[in-house]
Formats: C-alpha cells, sequence, structure tokens
C-alpha cells in the first residue's frame, strides 16, 4: 500500500508539544520526590526511600523512555513493556499503603506513585501522534489488527475444519466477536474508507447529473424532409430516369425514357477476428489472466485493456470495473484504479 509523503512539523506545532512534554516530565518527577519523602516518614532511612522509588517511578521512567523510543523509530511496544508500565506503578502503590500507619497515609501514599504513570503513558501517546502525522503509519494500530487478523484467520479455520463439532460452533462465535474489533483504533483505515466512499459517491453523483442534463434528441421540423434530392417520378429501384434532350440541348416534354441501372455487386469487406485475452497476454509477456485467481499488475493492465475494447465504442472505467467484476475476475479497488490510470497513460502516449 502506498503511504502517503512524510510530513514535518512546524515550528508552532514543534513548540506547543514540546511545552507539552514537559509538564509530564516534571509531574512525574514530582510523583517521585513524593514517594521518597512517604518512604523517609516511615523508615526514616534514606536508602531504603531511594529503593522503592527506583523500583517503581525509576523503573516506570525507563519502560517511559523504551516506548518512546520505540515509537519514534516507527515500531510498536512488546507486551512486557505496555502491561510494566502500569504494573511498577501499581506495585509502588501497593508498597506505599502497607507501610502506611493509617487509612489516610494509605491513600495518599497509594496515589502517590501513579504521577509517574500518567506522565509515562502521556509521553508515549504524544510521541506515537508525532509519528503517525509525520509519516502517515500507526505501527502500534497495524500491530493490534495484525493480532486480531491473525485470530480471526484461525478461528475461522477451525470453525470450517475442526472434527469436534462444539469447537467448531466456539469459533464461529469468537470470529463474530473478533470482527468487531478489525480496524479498531486505525484513523489512516478510517481515512482511506472515507476516501473509497467519496469516490463512489462522486460517480453516483456524476451518473445522475449525466441523467438529468442530457439533452434529448429532437427530430425533424414537420415539412422537412432529409432527403438530398426529392424525387419527382416514382420509379422502379432498379431504374435510372433519363429524359431526352434536343440537338441544341434544350430539355423536351417527351415521355421519359427509363434506362436499366447495372447491376451492381455487394462487395464485403474481411470481418477481422477479434483479439482475444490470451493473445493480449502473450504480447505482454504474461501469464493469461484467470478468474477468481490473484492478478499481478501487468495482468490486471491485460485484463482490463481486453475488455476496454470488447465494444465500440471503448468502454469506461466504470463500464470496465463492471464487466471485470462480472467476469469473476479478482483485485483490489486500488490496484484495478491503478492498473487503469496505466492504461490510460499508455494509450495517451501511443496518441
Amino acid at each position: 500500500m502506498k503511504h502517503p509523503p512524510e510530513r514535518s512539523l512546524s515550528r508552532g506545532q514543534a513548540l506547543v508539544l514540546g511545552a507539552a512534554a514537559v509538564p509530564m516530565v516534571a509531574f512525574g518527577g514530582l510523583g517521585a520526590v513524593g514517594t521518597y519523602s512517604n518512604i523517609t516518614s516511615v523508615f526514616h532511612r534514606s536508602a531504603t526511600a531511594l529503593g522503592v522509588v527506583a523500583a517503581g517511578e525509576g523503573a516506570t521512567l525507563v519502560l517511559a523512555l523504551v516506548l518512546v523510543g520505540l515509537t519514534m523509530l516507527g515500531q510498536s511496544s512488546p507486551t512486557a513493556v505496555r502491561v510494566g508500565l502500569w504494573t511498577l506503578p501499581a506495585v509502588a502503590s501497593l508498597t506505599g499503603a502497607a507501610v502506611a500507619k493509617s487509612v489516610t497515609e494509605a491513600v495518599v501514599f497509594a496515589v502517590t506513585p501513579m504521577a509517574m504513570c500518567v506522565s509515562a503513558e502521556g509521553m508515549g501517546l504524544l510521541a506515537r501522534r508525532i509519528v503517525v502525522y509525520r509519516t502517515g503509519t500507526d505501527a502500534e494500530a497495524q500491530r493490534r489488527n495484525a493480532a486480531v487478523m491473525q485470530r480471526l484467520a484461525y478461528h475461522r479455520a477451525r470453525a470450517a475444519n475442526h472434527p469436534d463439532e462444539k469447537a467448531r460452533k466456539d469459533s464461529e462465535l469468537e470470529s463474530w466477536k473478533l470482527a468487531k474489533k478489525v480496524g479498531a483504533g486505525d484513523a489512516l483505515l478510517g481515512a482511506h474508507l472515507v476516501d473509497v466512499q467519496r469516490e463512489r459517491m462522486t460517480a453516483g453523483a456524476d451518473a445522475a447529473l449525466a441523467g438529468m442534463f442530457a439533452l434529448p434528441v429532437t427530430g425533424s421540423a414537420p415539412g422537412v424532409t432529409t432527403d438530398p434530392e426529392p424525387r419527382a417520378v416514382d420509379v422502379a429501384d432498379d431504374e435510372v430516369v433519363t429524359p431526352p434532350v434536343t440537338d441544341e440541348g434544350m430539355q423536351v416534354t417527351a415521355p421519359l425514357e427509363t434506362v436499366p441501372a447495372p447491376a451492381v455487386t455487394p462487395v464485403t469487406a474481411p470481418v477481422e477476428p477479434p483479439v482475444t485475452l490470451g493473445e493480449i497476454a502473450a504480447v505482454a509477456a504474461v501469464p493469461t489472466p484467470q478468474p477468481g485467481e490473484p492478478l499481478t499488475d501487468d495482468q490486471l493492465v491485460v485484463v482490463l485493456r481486453h475488455l476496454r475494447y470488447t465494444e465500440d465504442p471503448p468502454l469506461s472505467y466504470r463500464q470496465a470495473v463492471a464487466a471485470f467484476r462480472e467476469g469473476g475476475f479478482v483485485g483490489g479497488e486500488q490496484r484495478v484504479r491503478k492498473a487503469w490510470g496505466s492504461l490510460m497513460s499508455h494509450e495517451e502516449s501511443e496518441a
């Protein structure tokens, strides 16, 4: 699939995003300071407090930096990193609640480590959105969709071929549940679907307007004939009327003399046989396309060329695509449109 061209952040966007990242780092640091102060008030030992902060907020900061780095490289984050961003602060919260001397202190000690967790998630999300904006690629959404499609393919195969009827039924139900998750959260997929529907709506509106504003063909006015030479005398179709003339070249009013027209032998031009799909494929040096089989880009062009010139005048894009689908050929909308553009470019270059 062709990706959109890479975009760069403007100076204003970079400043705003940088300003948004500063409070995230600052409040995450304040959470670590708060945890250190809480543990020190209980154990009265700095080393113990530093150990708790390192195990909670410190480890969370490390995972956050890993998440941001992988995202900026356009890669998805491993499951361990995503789980650790929530597990480690939760462990720090439980530790603070366990060492507290009262319920009030337990609540305060448990809430404090959450600052680092939210800061880490915020920085990861911001970095991901920057990458999606600049490159047009959402690695995290692709990872989720790939996982869903892999599970969906497994359950479809299990529902169709598993020997146990109960297993087939369970996989059938699971397949429908997974179908709801396909493309969920993928903004690029939604944008592409909107583009496809916009093109279809444009084509439909064009056809509707063409039908509304098409001018009807009017007949000739009364008393006006299309015969260029009106005939004054009705004679047989195989006779030619030649009026006699005098020596002075003047026409006389004698009865008309009819002269038989010479017999005309109809001449028929030889009918050339239509060019077959196999012949076009042989000229293009590609295997003959078959309905129902995946086609290469060159085979798509061959099929569209064959369908376009099956009638006179040549078919339009919509007519060719309709004939393409009716013929049982397989090809995505984007690939067919790209092949049609290549065919039109080739025709313009030949012209």
